[in-house]
């Protein structure tokens, strides 16, 4: 069998290369995502590493399968009665394979070829083919609307004027300063409270605010004491609370201050029974901005899951963290559109109070469309 391994930005350009040495019975024989080296190990590059090749007697059957289509239920049930065939078990695997890199290859495919780099760029990204296909056709009908070619760069700069009329109705920015209680939500391991600390330095340091901290997380006692650390280096009071009766007293302690940083429990909040603990604890009637945290890290549904759990409460915004750690913040886009949530922060390291942005519709289109450039 003739091979050849093929190295692209995206699945789309790859396919095209195969497409172009072995026509339509090339064969998928493995496809995986390899990184490359970014600036300071940041952004590191996502390509797509393909290898493909011809043998007229292994593909007799494969010119459809370049085609996006369904399985043929006869030989999807000839696979079934021949388990124990390690050849046909690889057959089935490069067909999954290939179904799914030409159902990405379809949406490119319908547009002319001065638009698939930035097509690619959006999927590289990580934004969903919805986005992308939205983004995709308002670029395709200002091509045709123009007499002139558009060059690159005028490409590239409708193309953020499409990304930011996906995201206009939402908030941007983040402690408004109008109400006294900031109250902090997430789950473990998103780095919360290194978060709030940012957040109540800039407070301290550049709005010259008399602030304190309540911690409800009494379960991790390492959450407690790098609270306490970072209050006693902005000189602030910290109020440990366990129950409805230590938080109304802790509010009354605070009452002289002019914002109350509230550091709840870091759980697994895809769990009813937590999410219930914090609305029995904290009164969300108060005077009070909430903000939930989510890290760039975890998977898109599992964020997903947690938006979920706190629709019903009053979230102002979204603040992501760990954004040095991802190579793409696509699903912070797709997450904030779906669920009609704005940005207040966004946090690229664990230095206080620096590794921290304030969102804007500029920062997050810039960062966006920097990718691995940065």
């Amino acid at each position: 069998m003739k091979m050849k391994k093929y190295v692209e930005p995206s699945m789309p350009a790859a396919m095209k290369k195969v497409r172009a040495d072995f026509g339509e019975d090339a064969v998928i024989v493995n496809s995986k995502v390899v990184y490359s080296k970014g600036f300071l190990g940041l952004f590191k590059k996502k390509s797509i590493e393909v290898v493909a090749g011809l043998d007229r007697a292994e593909v007799r059957e494969s010119a459809p399968l370049l085609a996006p289509t369904q399985v043929d239920p006869i030989f999807d049930n000839h696979i079934q009665t021949e388990q124990n065939s390690e050849e046909i078990k690889k057959e089935i695997a490069h067909l999954k394979v290939l179904m799914q890199s030409m159902q990405r290859y379809s949406v490119g495919s319908k547009y002319p070829d001065e638009l698939l780099p930035l097509i690619e760029q959006l999927e590289q990204q990580e934004l969903n083919q919805e986005l992308v296909t939205l983004i995709g056709d308002e670029l395709f009908a200002v091509m045709k609307s123009n007499k002139e070619d558009l060059s690159q760069e005028e490409l590239l700069n409708q193309a953020k004027k499409s990304f930011i009329a996906k995201m206009e109705q939402l908030p941007f920015g983040g402690i408004s300063y109008e109400k006294k209680y900031i109250n902090v939500l997430g789950p473990t391991g998103v780095g919360k409270t290194t978060t709030i600390a940012k957040m109540a330095a800039r407070a301290v340091l550049e709005k010259k605010q008399k602030i304190g901290f309540i911690t409800t997380d009494t379960y991790r006692i390492g959450a407690i004491e790098q609270l306490k650390t970072y209050a006693n280096l902005l000189q602030a009071p910290v109020e440990i609370v366990y129950n409805k009766q230590d938080y109304e007293q802790a509010l009354a302690k605070f009452e002289h201050l002019d914002l109350i940083f509230i550091d709840t429990a870091g759980r697994n909040y895809k769990e009813v029974k937590y999410v219930e603990d914090v609305k029995a604890l904290i009164d969300f009637d108060k005077n009070m901005e909430s903000f939930l945290v989510l890290s760039m890290t975890s998977k898109e549904r599992d964020m997903e899951a947690i938006i979920q759990q706190f629709l019903a409460f009053p979230i102002a915004k979204l603040i992501f963290t760990k954004l040095d750690e991802t190579n793409s913040i696509g699903s912070m886009i797709n997450l904030m559109v779906k669920y009609n949530k704005g940005l207040a922060y966004y946090t690229t390291g664990q230095e206080v109070p620096e590794d921290i942005e304030e969102a804007s519709f500029e920062s997050v289109v810039e960062l966006f469309f920097q990718g691995d450039k940065k």
